[in-house]
């Protein structure tokens, strides 16, 4: 492990401040869900690489230990702050439903291609934690996010080499590359940061749940939060780099894409 939750030291969050940002203690919950849950995806990745034992032990060995050490320390975090909150429950709740959109039929076809959907989610989660830092004042949580999004800097980089290595072979094409990118994006969107929220916004309100005018205006609260510390220039760079365009073309597509990811990440 590159760092280990037990060093750092939790009684130093200032409440005070944490408490002060629901919409904030929401996306960490939200975000605690999913990272919690990587051990169901992890499973199903090594399932579908079993035959590359560089890809499936790097899984099992790496990955999955470093995500599931992600959702503990938010959790941790939560626990913290929001005493009362009942993190079991609603991650219970969160999962019986999360599982569902975990299955190798919803897999890429390809090898290379699945490579891209996943640099495409640890381009998203970088992209947040770094947004999550620089927003939050409270010394902790900027600690803790800055450790996970170095974290899931270096996944991508390794989702991304495992990429260039199964692309040798199948030799898939930038329209193929750009369609597994398109729906990777688009799912990341409509399923799992949606699914989080709403779980974490039942169980803290839940006087309010099934208000779904309610929940949407704390979803609009949520991403305005981060969409104002995005950086789409840091996203857009990553999710560009297994197109592998000529430099000639890059420059002038990457403005256009920087506002897509904007709107479609968070809008």
């Amino acid at each position: 492990m590159p760092w280990r939750i037990e060093d750092i030291d939790l009684s130093k969050i200032d409440r005070m401040a944490a408490a002060a940002d629901e919409d904030l203690l929401l996306l960490l919950c939200a975000s605690s869900f999913i990272e919690s849950g990587s051990d169901l995806y992890a499973a199903n990745l090594s399932e579908y690489f079993n035959d590359d034992p560089e890809v499936s032990g790097w899984l099992n060995g790496h990955w999955e230990h470093e995500e599931l050490q992600h959702g503990r320390a938010l959790r941790a975090y939560i626990a913290h702050v929001w005493p009362e909150f009942d993190w079991e429950k609603a991650f219970a709740n969160f999962f019986a439903e999360y599982r569902l959109t975990c299955s190798i039929e919803e897999f890429e076809k390809s090898r290379a291609l699945e490579m891209v959907a996943r640099c495409v989610v640890e381009t998203g989660t970088a992209t947040l934690y770094r947004a999550i830092n620089e927003l939050s004042s409270e010394p902790v949580l900027k600690q803790l996010t800055d450790n996970i999004r170095t974290d899931e800097v270096r996944h991508y980089k390794n989702f991304y080499r495992f990429f260039k290595k199964y692309n040798e072979v199948e030799g898939k094409g930038r329209f193929a590359v750009l369609g597994a990118l398109a729906r990777r994006v688009m799912e990341i969107k409509s399923e799992d940061s949606e699914i989080a929220l709403r779980h974490a916004f039942e169980t803290r309100y839940p006087e309010r749940a099934g208000d779904k005018e309610y929940f949407r205006q704390k979803c609009a609260r949520v991403n305005a939060l981060v969409r104002r510390n995005l950086s789409a220039d840091m996203c857009v760079k990553m999710l560009l780099k297994p197109l592998d365009l000529p430099a000639r073309i890059s420059p002038g597509v990457h403005y256009p894409l920087a506002k897509i990811t904007q709107h479609v990440f968070f809008r």
